[in-house]
């Protein structure tokens, strides 16, 4: 199964009564049940992530375009992403509703790039997943931003 495309990816979770989000482009797949994230250093939600984490992946869909744009236009410190947007939880994971793909995972390895060491490439095991057959992927390429 297809879970992610490198489309408009929300990545997002909440740690010690604080909610994180950001929309990731650089998503993957390296295995069947494996995804990796290239979440940049300027991320204040990739520097909350740790090892172990359970994570929301939320791969979106065409329509949610919105979605996409604001999860991916602000840090996470300054506002509040999920003042009047409707979410899901399991767990620590947060989810977005109508996703083409809605996607539990833990975190198993943070690796800092080579070349940009600030940089995180962040590897994910999924471990439930909910598929929205009627949608299709959200393509970044295809956003107004």
């Amino acid at each position: 199964m297809e879970y992610i495309v490198q489309g408009a990816n929300v990545i997002a979770f909440n740690k010690e009564g604080h909610k994180y989000a950001m929309t990731c482009a650089w998503t993957t797949h390296v295995d069947y049940e494996k995804i990796m994230m290239l979440i940049g250093s300027q991320s204040y939600t990739g520097k909350a992530l740790k090892v172990g984490d359970i994570v929301g992946v939320s791969a979106l869909a065409k329509g949610q375009e919105k979605e996409a744009v604001h999860f991916g236009s602000k840090h996470s410190n300054t506002f509040d992403k999920f003042k009047d947007y409707k979410y899901e939880e399991d767990g620590s994971a947060i989810l977005i509703p109508n996703a083409k793909n809605k996607l539990v995972c833990r975190v198993e390895d943070i690796t800092h790039v080579k070349d940009d060491p600030d940089d995180l490439l962040v590897l994910l095991t999924v471990l439930k997943h909910q598929e929205n057959k009627d949608a299709s992927f959200l393509i970044f390429q295809d956003l107004n931003y």
